[in-house]
Order: structure tokens, then C-alpha cells, then sequence
């Protein structure tokens, strides 16, 4: 959540949003309807309460939070945090995304991304942006790889996740690989 509000930016089919409060509703009745494309990945706030608590997160100065609406009906497509964020001579942050199901498969996911990537490194001031994914989901791997991240290792019991220590590859990006606005 941003506390100074920035005009949206927008690609072809995204518009790129800070989260609101006003989205509470929405967000979780598709959090809901999208567990089945979520788990074991990722769970994102399913109830009124878990939604505030993770607002009240984004607030915090080590994080931004964006959601991806489609254009052609309004309706949120998906979502990404940057975590972790460290200015100074480090200048990086962690990503955590997700779609949700009506918008699984469109492409709306990779628009997104591209989005943040530049409102990262260009605005933000970032150089660096990591994805830590669980070798099983492929479909997180395939996005972050498209979008010209790179795999630079793998790190066994790394995350808390549904009760369990799991694996992850590490996928980072600099702002010198990152595609060129349009391409």
C-alpha cells in the first residue's frame, strides 16, 4: 500500500494499482475462488480480517504492493509484493505474486510483471528484484524466466509454508536485464 498515491500505470490490458481497502471485498472472494490454482504455493488473504492484517504489512516502509486489473472489465486479475526491500549500496527486494483464477493463462500475469519491473528499477530506484520458487511450480518458473529472470541457485528448507520448511530455486533480475519498455 502506497500512502502517497501515484497515477496508475498502465500496459495494453493491465492497469497497475496500489491495494486499497476498498478491494477487501473483491480480492478475497477471488483469493477464495482461486484456491485450488494457489495451493500448496502461496494463500493469500481469503477473509476480511487476514485482508486488513496483510494491508496493514504493506504499509510497512520494506514493502510495496500492486494489483493487476484487467482493462477490459475492471475486474483484479492478480497481484505482486516486493518484500524485503533494501535501499543503501544493496538496492533490492523479494517478489511474491499471484493470479488469480479468471485471469489464469492470459498473459495479464507477465503484463503485470513487466510493470513492476519498471516501476522498480525506475522508479523505486531498485537494481535488484529476486523470486524465490518451489521447483514444483512450473508455471511461477516459466513467468519469471519469460520476463528474462535468472536461476542463480537453489536453496533447500528456505521458506515457511503451509506448516512446512520448503525448497526453492532463487530467480533474480537487474535493472540492466530487464526488457526495454515495449519490448
Amino acid at each position: 500500500m502506497t500512502t502517497n498515491p501515484r497515477p496508475p500505470a498502465r500496459g495494453p490490458r493491465v492497469e497497475l494499482l496500489p491495494f486499497t481497502a476498498d478491494d477487501q471485498q473483491e480480492f478475497t472472494a477471488l483469493a477464495r475462488e482461486s484456491r485450488s490454482l494457489h495451493h500448496p504455493w502461496l494463500f493469500p488473504p481469503e477473509t476480511p480480517a487476514a485482508y486488513d492484517s496483510y494491508l496493514s504489512r504493506l504499509a510497512e516502509p520494506v514493502r510495496e504492493g500492486f494489483l493487476f486489473r484487467d482493462r477490459s472489465d475492471g475486474r483484479i486479475a492478480g497481484f505482486l509484493t516486493i518484500n524485503n526491500i533494501v535501499h543503501g549500496a544493496f538496492r533490492c527486494g523479494a517478489i511474491g505474486y499471484g493470479a488469480f483464477a479468471h485471469a489464469g493463462g492470459r498473459g495479464l500475469m507477465a503484463e503485470g510483471l513487466r510493470l513492476v519491473l519498471r516501476h522498480a528499477f525506475d522508479e523505486m530506484g531498485l537494481h535488484r528484484l529476486e523470486a524465490n520458487i518451489q521447483p514444483a511450480n512450473t508455471r511461477s518458473i516459466a513467468l519469471v524466466e519469460r520476463a528474462g529472470f535468472r536461476l542463480e541457485g537453489f536453496s533447500p528448507d528456505f521458506l515457511l509454508i503451509d506448516g512446512a520448511w520448503r525448497d526453492h530455486e532463487r530467480w533474480a533480475i537487474t535493472s540492466e536485464m530487464a526488457p526495454a519498455e515495449g519490448a
